[in-house]
């Protein structure tokens, strides 16, 4: 990998050691208060309630009354410390409130004080507090320090979810006017235009004919990107970054490539072109709800038979975990097929029944490595059989690739690190976490880099790619150092009729198929 010259970099460390602790060297990193208006919209009080303490220990109790779960968070943890040195943002920062039990222990400890005997009679043997704006302020800090990537849950011998936690937290926040702006304006474009980025119908169209008229002169074929097509047989739901960035557009035209050869009729809905849905990273299961309700009524306007999803980690995990809890059943699509299916599931099964032809040394000038996303690697599943979803997506790089190698197995599949920008952090008032939270990724990826010549990162996640290309010029890598895994595919697949060369699909030796 190149190094970038006009960045500070920083020192990676080829062992991911235990900090020294420095107790409060987070505390002044917070994201910007929402507007009142980004609030109002959502249903939200538009700023902090004379009332909030009142307020925030109301919901709380709500909170515990709907999830079990979050109740038996609240009672189980031991403080044995298997999580302690878990979680990226404390190996980053060395602040000893990103340690998980920590970071839980600033809701804990309310709950303590509120809704249990000893803590309302005897506070100071049980650690339970007064909820004091002090206390408020920690957790608006603390909770935006977290990205629910649940990596602490897999070493937690109680299975505590502190991903569940931070998502409590942030919910009683918003409930008494203390939301955070990145996550709740986001939320507004889609309930108002369909998309994170706010693209309207107009520039979407202009935006994927653009797209169009590169394929054909890339390929010489006609591969089209249909918006709004009724009667479609997939409708295509994927992160708006595709749209409009690198390396998600070449993921993009990947997806369309793979629809093409496969001869299948797909189409983009204006209405629900977006496939993430923030509302997870701030606990709002109405929220959810309302963006999950978008993809029903799109798919059910155009009459398709299938959905599709593309490369975002977390709306995977909402598409496969909660879509048809969220806005199902999903009855009048075609039970023959899964229902929702993710992108890397529609391209393998043609890769394993042989119906894409893959040129591998169209990605030779690259030595590959795949960071597997948190919520797709611990929220999520693919294929019909454990484990798909750290497979899948390997197999069908190696179908495209020569030269893949993986990071040290404990910074993969289920024990992947986060990249430091998920969970709602993704925004530049964060950057200080954010950076620091990629450490231990960068870390595993500087290993392979130096022992196997890897030259890019493979990512599957819309988030995980705008986050490393922020974050890698910071390491000494450049931004173009991570790319989509569909890029790949773009790279590698040649089309019935495509140019290469000179001589057409249909004159090429079989025996470049991938096998």
């Amino acid at each position: 990998m190149n190094n970038v010259v006009d960045h500070d970099t920083l020192t990676i460390n080829t062992l991911i050691d235990i900090p020294t602790l420095k107790k409060g060297a987070m505390k002044d990193s917070a994201p910007y208060v929402a507007a009142p208006e980004f609030q109002q919209a959502l249903g939200f009080p538009g700023e902090l309630v004379d009332d909030w303490q009142a307020r925030a220990i109301e919901k709380f109790g709500e909170l515990l009354k709907k999830s079990r779960a979050l109740q038996v968070y609240m009672d189980s943890c031991v403080k044995c410390g298997a999580c302690t040195d878990k979680c990226h943002y404390f190996l980053g920062s060395s602040d000893p409130k990103n340690m998980p039990v920590a970071r839980q222990d600033l809701l804990r400890k309310i709950y303590r004080r509120y809704f249990t005997f000893a803590g309302k009679y005897f506070p100071r043997l049980v650690g339970a507090e007064d909820l004091t704006e002090a206390v408020l302020d920690d957790w608006y800090s603390y909770f935006h320090q977290c990205s629910q990537c649940r990596r602490c849950s897999v070493y937690c011998p109680y299975g505590i979810d502190t991903a569940e936690i931070s998502m409590a937290a942030r919910e009683i926040m918003d409930h008494i006017g203390k939301g955070q702006k990145y996550c709740n304006e986001i939320l507004g474009k889609v309930h108002k235009i369909g998309n994170n980025l706010g693209l309207p119908v107009a520039a979407l169209i202009n935006t994927v004919e653009d797209l169009e008229e590169d394929l054909e002169e890339e390929t010489g074929v006609t591969v089209r990107l249909p918006v709004d097509e009724k009667g479609a047989d997939i409708l295509l739901v994927t992160p708006s970054a595709d749209f409009f960035a690198e390396p998600h557009v070449d993921g993009l035209m990947g997806y369309a490539k793979v629809f093409h050869q496969a001869g299948v009729s797909w189409t983009i809905s204006s209405y629900a072109s977006e496939a993430a849905n923030f509302a997870l990273f701030i606990g709002s299961y109405e929220q959810m709800k309302l963006v999950a309700e978008r993809i029903r009524k799109a798919a059910e306007d155009l009459g398709v038979k299938r959905i599709i999803f593309g490369e975002c980690g977390h709306a995977w995990r909402v598409a496969y975990s909660f879509l048809n809890t969220l806005a199902g059943p999903f009855d009048f699509l075609d039970a023959a097929y899964p229902i929702p299916q993710h992108i890397c599931e529609f391209t393998w099964d043609l890769i394993e029944k042989g119906e894409l032809r893959l040129d591998k040394s169209a990605n030779d000038h690259m030595t590959l490595t795949f960071h597997d996303s948190c919520n797709v690697a611990r929220g999520s599943r693919m294929g019909d059989y454990p484990g798909g979803q750290f497979e899948i997506p390997r197999a069908i790089i190696r179908a495209c690739c020569n030269n893949f190698v993986d990071m040290a197995a404990d910074t993969i599949k289920e024990g992947t690190f986060c990249c430091g920008g998920g969970g709602g952090l993704l925004t530049d008032d964060l950057i200080d976490i954010r950076t620091r939270g990629a450490a231990p990724r960068m870390q595993a990826l500087q290993d392979v880099v130096t022992d196997h010549g890897v030259t890019h990162m493979v990512a599957i996640c819309a988030i995980c790619k705008s986050q490393f290309a922020k974050v890698m010029p910071t390491y000494g890598f450049a931004m173009d150092n991570v790319v989509s895994l569909h890029q790949l595919v773009s790279n590698a697949i040649v089309l019935d009729g495509q140019n290469v060369n000179g001589v057409e699909h249909t004159d090429l030796d079989p025996g470049s198929q991938a096998q």
